[in-house]
């Protein structure tokens, strides 16, 4: 089986070689907003030997300094965004209440529903490796095109050591973060697949707010990782939001930014220590039953007002994908199972009790 993971470098450019990767990933996400333009243009059904007909020379002839590889790679940035679009557009179908019975009914979505081209707005560029990317001088640096010319970069390289040899390296991302420069590579690496035959443990999980993970396994051991501190710093963050967007300034939007940011990179370290915890703790040959959340709504709840907005913002795909690529690595296997019922039913005689869900 293989997994993917994404290596993160950071890269320490001088004075000169900044300017230039502003140059290169500003030019990228021009020529990008061009191809999307084009895709939005053509319903979205587009292929890559229409865009070599119909784009890659008029993109040449647009920018002349960028090389063909990039240009190329231009089509597959934005085929790669349109089908991210299209699956969220498909996890969140229309939802919408009959004005007569009170109802709720969802309508699935796909592009056609899209009012206007995808936008990049944010300057990058995709790095094709050994064509556009490469490591030189031992290791040490890396060599990178840019505007009509090619550049040698010091990166902290401190993560090679713990990359084997055998694993396969792909297209990059060059990308800015505050004041620093980052270079984003796709690392695959083969695993061993999970076998039924060898599996040794069996867990079931139950994802909420009360509980953030409520585990249950073969051996009727039930563990529970209570949500209380967490929820209260959610309330917290909410609280400031609420009070830098009253304020309405650009300071105010400003910091509300960063808070944002802030508050991302916890709820996402939050998941990857839970995840990694439940991994470790039951090893290789795990078998780890989750419940599907992606067509679950909310609008039928009689919750206040915090409550709604805590259901609507946790991020319950994030645990999902992040214990998914975990168990992958371990030998180990992630279950998506229908949600009807799940904190109801009795894991030992299967009975569904709505007291179950408050023990």
């Amino acid at each position: 089986m293989k997994t993917v993971i994404t290596a993160k470098v950071r890269l320490y450019p001088n004075q000169e070689q900044v300017a230039q990767f502003k140059a290169v990933t500003k030019e990228y996400q021009r020529l990008c907003n061009l191809v999307s333009q084009w895709c939005f243009d053509n319903d979205c059904k587009v292929n890559r030997k229409k865009f070599n007909k119909e784009m890659y020379h008029y993109l040449r002839a647009e920018s002349k300094e960028i090389n063909s590889a990039m240009v190329q790679s231009t089509y597959r940035t934005v085929e790669t965004r349109y089908k991210t679009v299209e699956t969220q557009l498909k996890q969140r179908p229309y939802r919408y209440q009959d004005q007569n019975t009170g109802e709720w009914y969802h309508e699935k979505r796909d592009l056609s529903w899209l009012h206007k081209a995808v936008k990049f707005s944010r300057p990058q560029a995709d790095y094709v490796r050994n064509i556009n990317y490469s490591f030189v001088e031992q290791g040490s640096k890396i060599s990178m095109n840019v505007l009509g010319q090619r550049i040698k970069v010091a990166f902290n390289g401190n993560y090679l050591n713990f990359f084997d040899p055998n694993y396969k390296l792909g297209t990059a991302k060059l990308v800015q973060l505050k004041k620093h420069w980052f270079l984003h590579i796709p690392v695959t690496i083969e695993t061993d697949d999970w076998e039924k035959e060898h599996n040794q443990h069996i867990i079931g999980l139950d994802r909420g707010l009360r509980q953030i993970v409520t585990s249950y396994d073969e051996k009727g051991k039930t563990s529970f990782k209570n949500g209380k501190a967490i929820a209260y710093k959610r309330r917290k963050y909410a609280y400031l939001r609420s009070q830098l967007q009253s304020k309405g300034t650009k300071s105010a939007k400003r910091k509300l930014k960063r808070l944002s940011q802030k508050e991302n990179r916890w709820i996402s370290d939050v998941n990857h220590c839970l995840s990694k915890t439940l991994v470790d703790t039951y090893g290789q040959n795990s078998l780890f039953v989750l419940e599907d959340l992606s067509g679950v709504t909310f609008e039928k709840t009689n919750s206040n007002k915090n409550q709604t907005r805590e259901l609507h913002s946790w991020a319950f795909y994030d645990l999902q994908t992040k214990l998914a690529y975990k168990a992958r690595k371990s030998q180990s296997q992630v279950l998506i199972v229908s949600a009807k019922y799940t904190s109801q039913r009795c894991p030992k005689c299967g009975q569904i009790r709505k007291e179950n869900r408050n023990p």
